[in-house]
């Protein structure tokens, strides 16, 4: 299973079309989507926005440019990162797609289409799929393209996942199903992320052996002690860690919204990165070009996308290419060899 940052064919995005998920941030939602699509788009990689229906069609074309192609599809939510295909390479120069049980991120939120929509666009371009007998959903997983994943145990060992599955069954169909040789868990994920901890909000892999985590920007940041015990779970994994700002407190109301920097999307050219409106907006944007210096780094508005329950990583998945450019594995296609 490549990296992130390896070379992609395209990014299949879902576009927002349900007002029950999205009560009153729905047209926003839908504009910052296809400003996502089309940032990608423009930097020269192809993107497949998935849309619902007729009128979901007519809204997302208003938004993007000629260069995002548009495919309806039958989707609930717009988490592709979760009920898309994880697609890994053969070493042949082919590819496959894997796909996993899913059940509404442990019972919660279960929408027709979500469970069928990952082996359908995956056979629709071109590919063999292959269903595993468990639950994964792909936020919940991050690999650095050298064999290690990391996880949190909040999610993957939650008993609405998989219950009968004991920790090291789970590093076994990780490795039989992804080839992944070696598991670095992590504690608990962001507080009130519904998807139950996914590592894909808390801390993300950026280089071989490389790991981003954010730091608590102030002292009411309700994941300071989130952030601390992820820093030092990776530091005793041996894993260099590279610090990013958090947005710190980020509310509805009385409620902490899940928040983070890291819903980061890395593309072949662009680099995503979701902003709420925070001061430290500025310094998270720099943080990430820091760490992806040959690739165009720009912060997209995505509070109306996080009032959905996500952020751009959760709306997307990648196709990697069947062969990588030589070098696009270990970071030298940025110019940093550390780096993505």
């Amino acid at each position: 299973m490549p990296p992130e940052w390896a070379k992609q064919d395209w990014l299949w995005i879902g576009f927002p079309h349900d007002p029950v998920e999205w009560p009153e941030a729905l047209p926003r939602a839908q504009e910052q989507i296809a400003a996502f699509a089309n940032a990608v788009a423009e930097s020269g990689q192809d993107v497949r926005l998935l849309v619902r229906d007729a009128a979901n069609e007519a809204r997302a074309r208003q938004l993007t440019t000629a260069a995002v192609r548009l495919e309806r599809r039958v989707y609930g939510d717009v988490w592709l990162r979760d009920t898309g295909p994880l697609v890994m390479r053969d070493g042949a120069g082919g590819r496959r797609a894997m796909r996993f049980g899913f059940n509404g991120w442990g019972g919660k939120f279960e929408m027709e289409g979500d469970q069928t929509i990952g082996a359908e666009i995956a056979r629709d371009a071109g590919l063999e799929v292959e269903t595993a007998d468990w639950i994964l959903e792909g936020g919940a997983i991050d690999s650095d393209g050298t064999g290690t994943v990391v996880t949190t145990a909040q999610c993957l060992l939650n008993a609405n996942r998989n219950p009968a599955l004991s920790r090291e069954e789970i590093e076994e169909r990780l490795r039989r199903d992804l080839g992944f040789t070696r598991v670095v868990w992590l504690g608990d994920g962001l507080l009130n992320d519904h998807t139950d901890g996914h590592v894909d909000n808390l801390a993300r892999f950026v280089g071989p052996g490389r790991i981003a985590i954010p730091r608590a920007s102030l002292p009411d940041d309700p994941n300071r002690a989130i952030y601390d015990d992820a820093r030092a779970r990776a530091e005793d994994a041996g894993l260099e860690v590279a610090e990013m700002p958090s947005p710190g407190l980020v509310s509805a109301g009385d409620f902490a919204e899940p928040a983070s920097y890291m819903n980061f999307t890395v593309t072949t050219h662009l680099v995503a990165v979701p902003v709420f409106g925070s001061v430290h907006d500025e310094e998270a944007v720099e943080a990430v070009k820091a760490l992806f210096p040959g690739r165009q780094v720009v912060g997209l508005p995505a509070d109306a996308v996080l009032a959905g329950g996500g952020g751009f990583h959760c709306a997307s998945q990648q196709m990697p290419s069947a062969e990588g450019e030589a070098g696009d594995d270990t970071g030298d296609e940025t110019g940093d060899e550390s780096g993505g």
